[in-house]
C-alpha cells in the first residue's frame, strides 16, 4: 500500500473499528429490499418504514401479490417511492418465477434483476454472502475525490475499481463500512469537521480551505 492508503485505513481503524451496516434486516429478502429502498435515502429514514413495509410483506411471494399502491402507502415517506414500489413489485415477481422467491447468489444474477445495480448487487453480498466488494455510494465518492484516488464526478465503478487496487482485498468489507462512517461523521460533503481528521497531507479540500483562509 502507499502512505496514503496506509494512513486512511490506520485512521479508519482507530476511529471506526466497529463499522458496520446501519440498515436493519433479519434475512435475504429484507436484506436485499431495504438496500433498495436506501437509494438516495438515509439508512435511518428506510430503518422507520421497514417493520410495517416487512410485516404486510414478508418474502418475494407476498410482495409480488401485492397493489402497488398498497406498496406506495407503506414507503411514501422515502425518497422516490413510486419509482421504487415499482421496481419492487417487479423483482419480486423475478424472484418468483425465476428463484423460487429466493435471491440469487452472484453479482451477474443480480444486476440483472429490476432496480438492482452495481452498488446494491455488491452491497448485498457482502452483507449476507460476506463476499469481498467495495461499493462506492457518494460518501465513498466524496472522500475518494478529496483524498486523490478519483477526479469529480468520476463513475462510481471506475472508483470502486481503484480503490480495490489500492487495498488488499481482506480489508474491503471494512472499509465499505468504516468510510460511509466516515463521510457521515467527519468528513460531510458541507462543513467537514477536518480538526477530526489525521489526513490532512492528502486531503485537496483540506488543503484548499487552509489557503484561502490562510491557516
Amino acid at each position: 500500500m502507499t502512505e496514503k492508503s496506509a494512513a486512511l485505513l490506520n485512521y479508519l481503524k482507530s476511529s471506526f473499528p466497529g463499522a458496520s451496516c446501519t440498515l436493519s434486516f433479519r434475512n435475504d429478502f429484507e436484506c436485499l429490499v431495504a438496500i433498495m429502498l436506501s437509494a438516495q435515502t438515509s439508512d435511518s429514514s428506510v430503518n422507520k418504514v421497514t417493520p410495517s413495509f416487512f410485516a404486510h410483506f414478508p418474502n418475494a411471494q407476498s410482495l409480488s401479490e401485492a397493489d402497488i399502491r398498497e406498496v406506495e402507502k407503506d414507503i411514501h415517506r422515502l425518497g422516490m417511492y413510486r419509482l421504487k414500489a415499482k421496481n419492487l413489485l417487479l423483482l419480486s415477481a423475478e424472484l418468483m418465477k425465476d428463484y423460487g422467491g429466493n435471491v440469487p447468489k452472484t453479482k451477474a444474477e443480480l444486476v440483472a434483476l429490476p432496480g438492482i445495480g452495481n452498488k446494491t448487487a455488491g452491497v448485498y453480498l457482502l452483507e449476507r454472502g460476506h463476499i469481498p466488494f467495495l461499493p462506492v455510494d457518494t460518501h465513498i465518492s466524496r472522500i475518494s475525490t478529496r483524498l486523490g484516488y478519483a477526479s469529480k464526478d468520476e463513475n462510481p465503478q471506475h472508483i470502486e475499481a481503484k480503490l480495490e487496487k489500492a487495498f488488499p482485498k481482506n480489508e474491503w468489507i471494512f472499509l465499505h463500512h468504516a468510510l460511509i462512517a466516515f463521510g457521515r461523521s467527519v468528513c460531510l460533503a458541507r462543513s467537514p469537521k477536518c480538526e477530526r481528521c489525521t489526513l490532512h497531507k492528502f486531503c485537496s479540500y483540506f488543503k484548499k480551505t487552509a489557503s484561502t483562509t490562510g491557516k
